[in-house]
C-alpha cells in the first residue's frame, strides 16, 4: 500500500521540523489501513515497531511517501515493512526518512488474541 502526507505547520516543532510523534502516528495509521484492507473482517491492534530511528529531518511543505508491505504472517499476528521517503527534485534523489517493521495482532471484541486463520471464515 502506498499513501502520501503533506507536512503542515501544525505538524512541526519550534524549529520548523516535523515532530517525530506525528510521523510515528502516520506510520501506524497507514500500516493499520493496510492490515485492515488485507483482512477486512478482522480487528487489529498495534503491538510494536522494531525500531524507531529518524534518518532525516523533515521541513514544513514536504510531501512524504509511505510504503507498507506485508512481511511476515504468524498465528495471531502480521508484520509489515514500513518505509517513509521524500523525493528531492532538486537533487534528483529519494531521501529515506524512516524505516521500521510494525506488527499487529488480531483480537476479538474483548481484546484477546485470536488466530488469523479465522479471517477466512469471517
Amino acid at each position: 500500500m502506498v499513501s502520501y502526507k503533506l507536512v503542515m505547520p501544525e505538524h512541526t516543532n519550534q524549529y520548523g521540523v516535523l515532530f517525530g510523534g506525528n510521523l510515528l502516528k502516520w506510520v501506524d495509521e497507514t500500516a493499520w489501513m493496510a492490515v485492515s484492507l488485507d483482512y477486512p473482517c478482522a480487528r487489529f491492534v498495534t503491538i510494536g515497531m522494531n525500531r524507531v530511528e529518524f534518518k532525516k529531518g523533515v521541513s514544513c511543505g514536504t510531501i512524504l511517501r509511505f510504503e507498507i508491505l506485508k512481511k511476515r504472517i504468524g498465528k495471531t499476528s502480521v508484520t509489515y515493512a514500513a518505509s517513509v521517503t521524500h523525493s528531492d527534485c532538486a537533487r534528483n534523489a529519494v531521501d529515506v526518512i524512516f524505516i521500521t517493521d510494525i506488527t499487529f495482532v488480531r483480537v476479538d471484541d474483548a481484546g484477546k488474541k485470536m488466530p488469523l486463520a479465522c479471517c477466512d471464515q469471517d
